[in-house]
């Protein structure tokens, strides 16, 4: 069985990703296209854990076979293994890209985590849960990372700062990194200075509950009948998690950076809600016309990723010109073509869009020539 919608649910997340990963390089944004600050959640506080719930969901079906009767082979954990590497070290090859004016790869000074690597950690121990814990295990130790994730930011002090301290550098969850990875790996930028990592290990833990409510949120749909009744069931379970990640975020607040608990049900709870509505157009209904283009880019979304980071990381460090001022390429296409009658925030929006048309226009190609690549 093949869920059309989750791939357009995936092609509307990959959408939004490049969106705002673009939008991210312009000093004027629009409020909402601009991650929270620190606590809180914008729109683009999403598009991260969204594609965390759809790799859940996307097991359930992949894993089924070993889930319901056979024991997995040797050759499944391999395969599952093999994957989660390559990832990470795509993550590890964003890192590294054009440092400096150069291509380098220097492991002396390379950031260890990112995206790609969380997404990498996340799959792979999730996987493991699935395979290896029966559906009562599975939501127990969702239960417990959450939970134990909670209560060790909050009460377990850290090394002169004290307990509960939520900022960049006195998290318990930066004190952990630090104690692991060198410094000199660790997120420079966002007020991090090398002191912690918004994708650090430790905060990869409540991770796996994302990834775990998107597998449960597959497994129940499998076991429904393509009806609307099942959508609405999903529009409930969402309303259900808003509320519970509300309310959580009083004592434990909504927090990208942290991963929060609070975040992780709350965005289940958006994520729930969007797969309903996809669910229920694309499924039930059999309105389609206007998911193909989503369609598409869900079928190369990892690709597609890559490929638009290495993108951003060539306009961003080449250079339009000689000298100390040289405007960066990106600088250089934004000012010209589209802040200079566009607006500031008008023109980085424009700017963006346009880069999302065209990697849809790549994966329209990609799709065509039937070039599906599956990591």
């Amino acid at each position: 069985m093949r869920l059309t919608s989750l791939d357009v649910f995936r092609g509307i997340t990959i959408a939004g990703m490049i969106l705002v990963n673009m939008m991210g390089v312009a000093d004027d944004v629009y409020p909402l296209l601009a991650h929270a600050a620190w606590n809180g959640c914008t729109p683009t506080d999403l598009v991260f854990p969204f594609f965390l719930f759809i790799i859940g969901v996307a097991m359930t079906f992949s894993l089924s076979k070993y889930t319901e009767a056979n024991k997995p082979t040797s050759a499944v954990y391999w395969r599952i293994l093999r994957r989660a590497a390559i990832l990470f070290a795509l993550g590890l090859l964003l890192n590294g890209f054009w440092n400096k004016g150069v291509w380098t790869f220097d492991l002396s000074s390379i950031r260890i985590m990112g995206v790609l690597q969380r997404i990498s950690l996340s799959y792979l121990l999730a996987s493991l849960v699935v395979l290896n814990l029966p559906r009562k295990g599975q939501w127990i130790l969702a239960a417990v990372l959450l939970i134990g994730y909670w209560l060790t930011m909050m009460y377990v002090p850290v090394p002169d700062y004290g307990a509960g301290i939520l900022t960049r550098t006195g998290n318990f969850a930066a004190y952990i990194d630090r104690q692991i990875i060198p410094n000199v790996h660790l997120y420079a930028g966002d007020g991090f200075k090398n002191l912690g990592d918004p994708e650090g290990l430790f905060s990869t833990i409540p991770a796996i509950a994302s990834v775990l409510a998107g597998y449960f949120t597959g497994q129940w749909i499998r076991s429904q009948s393509v009806q609307s009744r099942t959508s609405v069931g999903l529009v409930l379970f969402g309303i259900g998690c808003l509320i519970i990640g509300w309310v959580w975020g009083w004592t434990f607040p909504i927090n990208k950076k942290l991963w929060t608990s609070s975040y992780v049900v709350f965005t289940s709870g958006w994520a729930l809600l969007l797969l309903a509505a996809c669910y229920e157009l694309i499924e039930v209904r059999l309105i389609r016309r206007w998911s193909k283009p989503f369609e598409i880019m869900g079928l190369n979304a990892i690709a597609l990723f890559v490929a638009s980071v290495l993108l951003i990381k060539i306009l961003v460090k080449t250079r339009i010109g000689s000298g100390e001022n040289a405007p960066s390429t990106y600088n250089w296409i934004y000012q010209n073509l589209f802040a200079s009658w566009a607006g500031a925030l008008n023109g980085s929006l424009l700017f963006a869009l346009i880069t999302v048309l065209l990697w849809f226009a790549v994966g329209v190609l990609m799709y065509r020539q039937r070039w599906f690549i599956k990591v």
